[in-house]
């Protein structure tokens, strides 16, 4: 290796210094928030999926064909984990023209959302102020999103985010040689995933799962199945016995 990889590895050292460590799964809940089985309908928004490359410099790279095949493979497993969760759960029919747009508006809204709970209430070192105390979990996308066209009747809206960069060969390369030559770990990929439940009634983000480390390929249906189950591990209102054999039978239905 020359010095141009040497002086790559250094600077990603540098940069690796000043990045935290990504957290541990998480799982937050509204203060007093709590779902009975077959009380409620769920509305489940049409997921955010990204999937791609990670450039030698950290980039995200799409790859359209991998985010079709997630996109595929996350739905067959999503549509038979809703038939897990204790209550209904019903697809949303997505709108067309300005209302698209504002569906869109909100998947964004609730991935900025999630961000700022994992930054500033899951990592103890940030948090802020108003989040140290005992039942602070306290977060909104406002009563608005209720006005969604097909949101009409339902009493939550479960929203999910996926993003997953694939570490290249070249980033795969700066690992080894900050490794070797900085002794600095470079991570080579991104797998971080979101699933949230908001309140319909007046916005209130109620319950969050959050992975900066997700597993599982979602360009494979079974990468997928292992993905949605992570997703929705400790889902509001589903029972121990139902969260037990949703893997499996989601394994079933994707592997057809």
């Amino acid at each position: 290796m020359g010095r141009g990889w040497g002086a790559l590895a250094f600077a990603a050292a540098l940069t690796m210094a000043a990045t935290p460590l990504a957290a541990q799964e998480k799982t937050g809940n509204k203060p007093g928030f709590t779902l009975t089985p077959g009380t409620a309908t769920i509305v489940l928004m049409r997921p955010e999926i990204a999937v791609g490359a990670q450039s030698t410099g950290g980039a995200f790279e799409p790859n359209a064909d991998w985010t079709d095949q997630a996109r595929e493979n996350l739905g067959r497993a999503l549509a038979q984990a809703q038939g897990q969760l204790g209550n209904e759960v019903v697809n949303f029919v997505e709108p067309v023209g300005q209302g698209a747009a504002t569906a869109h508006e909100y998947r964004a809204l609730f991935t900025a959302l999630a961000d700022s709970v994992i930054t500033y209430q899951f990592f103890p070192g940030n948090r802020l102020p108003t989040k140290k105390r005992d039942g602070s979990f306290l977060w909104s996308i406002g009563p608005e999103v209720a006005k969604l066209p097909g949101l009409q009747g339902a009493d939550y809206a479960l929203f999910v985010t996926t993003v997953d960069y694939y570490g290249s060969t070249g980033r795969k390369l700066l690992q080894v040689v900050a490794a070797g030559v900085a002794g600095v770990g470079v991570t080579a990929g991104v797998h971080k995933g979101y699933a949230g439940l908001i309140d319909l009634k007046t916005g209130d983000l109620v319950w969050l799962n959050a992975d900066l480390a997700m597993g599982g390929d979602v360009r494979t249906p079974e990468g997928a199945v292992k993905r949605v189950s992570q997703l929705l591990e400790g889902f509001p209102g589903t029972t121990a016995q139902t969260a037990a054999v949703l893997p499996s039978a989601a394994i079933q239905t994707a592997a057809r």
